[in-house]
């Protein structure tokens, strides 16, 4: 039995990432700025290979420049972006100078290390960036172009909207960030979400099987189903709740188990929160700091990962001395797991994987 996005979010409607709406502004301002004709409504290929369109609700046209915008359409999930307007500004850039981009109103700036974007660049993520680049190059080659421009994302009302973020406290400042990885939001409810992983480990026992895993997402789910080679139905989508697959394990046990995630998301699990969502759970960056002091690290490294900004920052300072953390952690968060479990004979792992999927530690 495979479980549908319908079948966990009881029919909620999906939405779009502001980095989609982004790459379909960027589409269509550009094929003006060449064809002097906005396409309404705009298309584009996300990176699963999905190809929706998108209404155009602004447009401008101007010497070496063209606008368009997009509005989001976040569906059912309570996003605070829902209803923004979403504007690309593309110009005419040097030759040979290729993409660029620039916050325009609205959109944040980095300004502290840790996030995937160094410090001073706008707060453009590398899959929007890739989307918009990829968008821009197929356009190009349609039009005989060079494809030099540079792209400026505005987001009118952004910088009131960031302040209901966590932007600010990771050192984005000016707006809201442009995200996304998919190019598509996903809705949930919880409950429903927690129904699905029940129903999932009942198909599991029900089908014999003896090793199950449930990941935070895609990149670590693809990295633990590789490793392990399980087949589909073992594949547990846990997401944040860690405490929902744990907590029914221990009920309707199985013989082994893996958790998989990306560090930050195994820290929290590691520092004994079982609901692994940002909005509900934080990294504790003392808590990583005292691990690293229990490793040996000097008092000016585990002073700089207490006012790191990012778990990934963490990684970062941690990087060069090759103090094995991310172990620490896996191993933590497996005891939290097992004692989670109880006396349900159930072997757990813990895997630890980086942003390309990398596996980064194991423990169990």
């Amino acid at each position: 039995m495979t479980v549908t996005m319908a079948d966990r979010t009881g029919n909620l409607r999906r939405g779009w990432t502001t980095g989609a709406c982004a790459t379909a502004a960027t589409s269509a301002a550009y094929t003006a700025l060449l064809s002097g004709h906005f396409p309404d409504p705009v298309g584009i290929v996300l990176p699963k290979g999905e190809t929706p369109s998108f209404p155009l609700a602004l447009e401008g046209l101007g010497d070496g420049w063209a606008r368009a915008g997009i509005v989001k359409d976040a569906g059912d999930d309570p996003d605070v972006t829902h209803g923004a307007l979403i504007i690309s500004t593309v110009r005419y850039a040097q030759p040979g100078s290729g993409v660029s981009f620039r916050a325009g109103k609205g959109v944040g700036k980095v300004t502290k290390a840790g996030l995937p974007i160094p410090p001073g660049e706008p707060a453009i993520n590398p899959v929007p960036r890739r989307m918009m680049s990829e968008a821009v190059a197929e356009i190009a080659a349609r039009f005989g172009a060079a494809g030099d421009v540079e792209i400026e994302i505005s987001i009118p009302e952004g910088e009131e909207l960031a302040g209901k973020t966590w932007n600010p406290r990771l050192g984005i400042l000016g707006g809201l960030s442009i995200l996304g990885t998919t190019g598509v939001v996903h809705p949930f409810s919880c409950s429903a979400w927690i129904h699905s992983i029940h129903r999932g480990i009942d198909v599991a026992r029900a089908a014999g099987l003896t090793h199950v895993a449930g990941c935070t997402g895609s990149t670590s789910e693809a990295s633990v189903q590789r490793l392990y080679s399980l087949p589909d139905h073992a594949m547990l989508d846990m997401g944040d709740f860690a405490g929902g697959l744990l907590k029914y394990l221990r009920t309707h046990p199985l013989p082994r188990l893996t958790i998989g995630g990306g560090f930050a998301k195994i820290t929290k699990l590691a520092q004994g929160r079982l609901d692994l969502h940002s909005g509900r759970s934080q990294v504790d960056f003392q808590w990583l700091a005292a691990r690293l002091e229990e490793l040996g690290a000097n008092a000016a490294v585990t002073a700089r990962v207490a006012e790191a900004n990012t778990a990934l920052e963490v990684l970062e300072i941690v990087g060069p001395l090759h103090l094995p953390l991310a172990s620490a952690v896996a191993e933590n968060a497996r005891q939290v797991a097992a004692a989670t479990l109880g006396d349900a004979p159930v072997a757990v792992k813990v895997v630890v994987v980086d942003r390309k999927g990398e596996i980064v530690a194991r423990a169990g």
